[in-house]
């Protein structure tokens, strides 16, 4: 489920478009020159089957590839079953719906060590990810299903852990965040070589496939001693974009790059810009 090159767009709606839904988004992120949208579950599976089947006809027709974040409430590694319960069905739902809107991709967030050792949170996020993945190709859905690397240090996320959390896992793929990476190595992983380590990292695990189906996030970010606190505009960061972009070029990945800066398609723009120069 490649996509054949490389698309570029806004996490939700566009900040420029006259009103705040999703149909307008695809459209306002056409007129930019871009051509992808994520669609925000961030706060709840919050659109309806029949605007995700007219935003699969509009972003099909304007050539404009959709993702979706699944909503930010969910912990998978929670000592409460009835929380991991819900997380499962809140990842389905969100690949349900992504589905309808003809989406290729779905991220969320894994949740919190609490007492877990890294190894033994990779094991119950695994777990729950092959869950996900019979639940949604039972019901005939095929769609990447992808923990994020994430940017604070209380989270399950490093690029070892979402690596091995997919490993062998059908339509499971890492996505994979250089600002959240950047931040929770507190500001080390921030030149060439340690990006193209990232890329050659999911090459070698995860075979040369996986860097033709890449799902990327990019925008500034500040952090403190507990990793991420923020996210910012590239140019209020310390954070090596521009770098981040020419590795992603150098490696020929192919995919969707997602920009998450507060200035949306300011940024995704500068994102095109990089990779067209």
């Amino acid at each position: 489920m490649g996509l054949g090159g490389v698309y570029v767009g806004t996490a939700g709606i566009p900040v420029s478009a006259k009103r705040r839904n999703t149909i307008d988004g695809i459209r306002r992120v056409a007129e930019l020159g871009l051509n992808a949208m994520e669609l925000e579950f961030v706060r709840g599976v919050n659109l309806s089957a029949e605007s995700a089947a007219k935003a699969r006809e509009v972003s099909r027709e304007l050539g404009v590839v959709l993702t979706a974040h699944a909503p930010y409430y969910i912990n998978l590694l929670s000592e409460k079953p009835d929380v991991r319960r819900a997380s499962v069905e809140r990842i389905v739902e969100s690949a349900k719906v992504a589905y309808i809107a003809g989406a290729w991709s779905v991220v969320f967030h894994p949740g919190y060590y609490g007492s877990y050792s890294s190894s033994a949170a990779v094991e119950v996020v695994r777990e729950a990810l092959k869950q996900v993945v019979k639940t949604i190709s039972d019901m005939g859905i095929r769609i990447w299903v992808r923990p994020e690397t994430m940017g604070g240090l209380a989270e399950v996320g490093s690029l070892e852990e979402v690596v091995a959390i997919v490993e062998g896992i059908d339509y499971a793929l890492p996505a994979v965040d250089f600002a959240h990476i950047y931040a929770r190595s507190l500001g080390s992983v921030n030149d060439r070589e340690s990006f193209s380590r990232i890329l050659e990292t999911i090459e070698t695990r995860l075979g040369s496939e996986a860097l033709k189906n890449m799902h990327v996030h990019l925008s500034g970010i500040d952090y403190g001693e507990r990793g991420e606190k923020s996210h910012l505009n590239f140019d209020e960061s310390k954070f090596n974009w521009v770098d981040s972009i020419k590795v992603l070029k150098e490696f020929r990945i192919e995919g969707v790059i997602i920009s998450e800066s507060p200035n949306l398609e300011g940024d995704a723009l500068k994102i095109l810009e990089v990779l067209r120069s």
